[in-house]
């Protein structure tokens, strides 16, 4: 098991991005929640086996279909297994 977080930064509010990253981590079988932050950016934290986590990390640097990812700032820990799903956070 493993754990990151990230700042995902670009048009990435209002295209649906925290829903479809909740989709595509509950696919992945990957823990944590995500959420809009201030300056138009998201957040998320996310915890599960590392090759999920590596697939969601690809995902997150395309996002959903009407977004745009100029920037993802990401740093791997280590889990605090204290997530039982993944959920949008407002």
């Amino acid at each position: 098991m493993k754990a990151f977080k990230a700042t995902v930064s670009g048009k990435v509010q209002g295209v649906w991005f925290r829903d479809s990253t909740r989709q595509e981590a509950i696919k992945l079988k990957v823990t944590g929640w995500v959420k809009n932050i201030p300056g138009g950016t998201v957040y998320l934290e996310a915890e599960g086996e590392e090759n999920n986590l590596k697939s969601l990390e690809r995902w997150i640097h395309i996002g959903s279909p009407h977004s745009r990812v100029d920037r993802v700032d990401l740093q791997w820990s280590e889990p605090t297994n204290t997530y039982s799903t993944f959920e949008v956070i407002f």
